[in-house]
């Protein structure tokens, strides 16, 4: 049994490195390493169950492998809870350092929601009574499982993108995203976005950088022009960057600097924050346009509840597809109960 278990984890892993080598910008990449790490463990397993004997001779090994299950098994049962105490924590911090805006909320609300279904939502299916409160409680347990496991995938999907074993990419555009400015001055967010655009410049000397970024609300000029400014005091020759002033979402970044590039099939790498490297890249899919994506860093506490928000924000671009999924697990409630 070993012996499948490995010739099928040697299919999946081609089949991921397939999909990071051609396509990685949707959640297949998540998808098929999810499958290529449950084969390996099968193989693993399938492996040592066939030479117990050999293992039984070596007690350290066997102790090792042991206390490696014992610890894995442990760490996914307990896994939930401590998701659910980070988000909480990371929630507070974000609201006392950053103000209770809606959107601040976010961390909080799902550390809430996670727990009453882990600990309140099995209480509600022990108390229904009849097939048609049997069958609600399976749709939603259906569905919110289907949920979490999308957003494993999301997540997962957007840390393989976010991994570059080079920087030297031969690329001819850097692609740097505005995110709003304090009246003429850069924000930390921004600037952080910035310096990352600035060191892809370095490793790729015949690149040019696009900053991107139209005027909003409370700005006295153009994002892209506060971007400029910034990066010319941190030493880049003006000749080396474009200035895209009339964007105002992520979509319009893209699109706009697309527009102003001159070479055909140009190396175009893209740069925002981490949490939203992967969304970005998907708009950029959607547009025609083949990119790599490069994300700054920023304070964990915003991360966590910044990437809930992308999430969402992924979910508004692709809902008919996850429509038809969450119909398709309703039927089958129906059907089947």
């Amino acid at each position: 049994m070993w012996q499948l278990t490995f010739l099928i984890f040697i299919l999946s892993f081609c089949i991921f490195a397939g999909i990071m080598l051609r396509e990685p910008r949707t959640l297949w990449s998540g998808i098929s390493f999810f499958l290529m790490l449950m084969w390996l463990a099968l193989f693993v397993l399938f492996f040592f169950s066939q030479y117990a004997d050999w293992l039984a001779e070596h007690k350290a090994v066997l102790t090792l492998m042991a206390a490696l299950f014992i610890s894995a098994s442990l760490f996914i049962l307990v896994f939930p809870v401590l998701l659910m105490i980070l988000f909480f924590v990371e929630g507070l911090k974000i609201i006392r350092h950053e103000g209770k805006k809606p959107s601040n909320l976010l961390s909080l609300l799902f550390s809430i929601l996670l727990c009453a279904y882990l600990f309140v939502w099995p209480m509600v299916g022990t108390m229904r009574k009849d097939a048609f409160s049997t069958r609600i409680y399976m749709a939603v347990t259906l569905f919110v499982l289907y949920l979490l496991a999308l957003m494993a995938m999301y997540a997962l999907s957007a840390i393989l993108n976010l991994i570059h074993l080079k920087r030297r990419r031969r690329l001819d555009y850097i692609v740097v995203l505005g995110c709003g400015i304090r009246g003429k001055k850069v924000t930390p967010l921004l600037a952080a976005r910035i310096d990352k655009g600035i060191r892809l410049l370095r490793y790729n000397p015949n690149a040019r950088m696009i900053l991107s970024g139209g005027q909003g609300p409370g700005e006295e000029i153009p994002e892209s022009e506060a971007m400029a400014v910034y990066a010319v005091q941190k030493g880049v020759d003006k000749d080396r960057m474009i200035i895209e002033r009339e964007s105002v979402s992520t979509e319009e970044n893209l699109l706009f600097s697309k527009r102003l590039m001159e070479k055909e099939k140009p190396k175009i790498a893209i740069v925002t924050t981490a949490y939203h490297v992967f969304r970005a890249l998907i708009l950029a899919r959607k547009q025609g346009m083949k990119c790599v994506g490069f994300g700054a860093k920023t304070k964990w506490y915003f991360t966590l509840n910044a990437w809930i928000r992308e999430f969402v924000g992924y979910l508004s671009l692709t809902w008919k597809r996850h429509a038809i999924v969450m119909a398709a697990l309703a039927w089958c409630v129906l059907m089947f109960t």
